[in-house]
């Protein structure tokens, strides 16, 4: 596997809200991995020739009503898309990549895993993931199946919790959520997840007000908590412009309205969000979201 070209796979958005995160993870990744690396973007499509197409008006392609993002569902699709052949990394845009992606890939997949994540059982966490592509064949659903089905997503995930042998744990420190008390030299893949408090929007949310566009994301926003993660963020970003990156090389047209859930009960996470302020009955219910939501880290 030392030679081989890195397949990766990563699920955003399609009107261009996540083009700071697009870049800023495009760069981490060349900036720390040794290997060739192929980078595709899953984003939702009018094309009905893309894997990626949806069409909300006549429920054709992808259905995503249920979907907390524009691409949850999208990751069950990818050991189909390489053919049932090799294997792919997954990864949720909002990430920094801090080592050599290669660690991963290589992860043994052992017994009747058919993936690597973080966790298992009920904490089982595919929001960074390596897929063994030909031996999750027998357990997805056909790519016809996974898209008309909009419950698909969710189904999964509590099928994956039911049977934690198929997820192979890795090191939590390749799927750092929001930073997890690590310092920054200890973390491999740093998953700013909680979409209230990411990095991006004090660049990405002003970006598009001036072009009288709104972000998918329609929770409130808070500062993130660790002041260093921000820094970093903030770093690499300045790292990729001087290195020749630029946002219009990840704009597209934009795709419009789609169907998603809302997200303006999002509570976030406990990592970073404090509850030593909050009444009893907003930590309840906090705590009662986090269970119902238990698998809304993976988006």
């Amino acid at each position: 596997m030392k030679n081989d070209t890195l397949k990766i796979f990563v699920g955003c958005d399609p009107n261009n809200c996540d083009l700071e995160q697009m870049m800023v993870l495009d760069y981490s990744i060349n900036k720390h991995t040794q290997q060739p690396v192929d980078i595709i973007w899953m984003q939702l499509s009018h094309d009905p020739s893309s894997y990626w197409y949806s069409d909300p008006k006549s429920n054709q392609g992808w259905r995503t009503e249920n979907w907390a993002t524009p691409f949850s569902g999208f990751r069950w699709a990818i050991p189909e898309f390489c053919q049932f052949q090799g294997r792919a990394i997954y990864m949720d845009t909002d990430v920094i990549v801090l080592d050599d992606l290669a660690l991963l890939w290589e992860h043994p997949i052992e017994a009747n895993a058919i993936v690597a994540a973080k966790g298992g059982k009920s904490s089982a966490r595919l929001c960074t993931c390596v897929w063994d592509c030909e031996k999750a064949k027998s357990f997805l659903p056909k790519i016809e199946e996974l898209k008309s089905n909009p419950a698909s997503h969710q189904n999964l995930m509590k099928q994956i919790q039911k049977q934690p042998s198929l997820v192979q744990p890795y090191n939590d420190h390749f799927n750092c959520i929001d930073g997890e008390g690590l310092s920054i030299n200890e973390i491999k893949i740093l998953h700013y997840s909680d979409m209230g408090t990411q990095f991006s929007h004090k660049y990405s949310i002003p970006r598009l007000q001036q072009n009288h566009a709104t972000h998918w994301f329609d929770g409130e926003i808070f500062p993130h908590p660790r002041a260093d993660l921000t820094a970093l963020f903030d770093q690499y970003y300045q790292e990729a412009l001087s290195a020749g990156y630029q946002l219009e090389d990840y704009a597209i047209t934009p795709y419009g309205n789609f169907h998603k859930a809302s997200q303006k009960k999002y509570s976030g996470n406990s990592i970073t969000r404090s509850e030593k302020s909050q009444p009893w009955f907003k930590k309840f219910l906090n705590k009662f979201r986090s269970k119902r939501n238990s698998f809304h880290l993976d988006q």
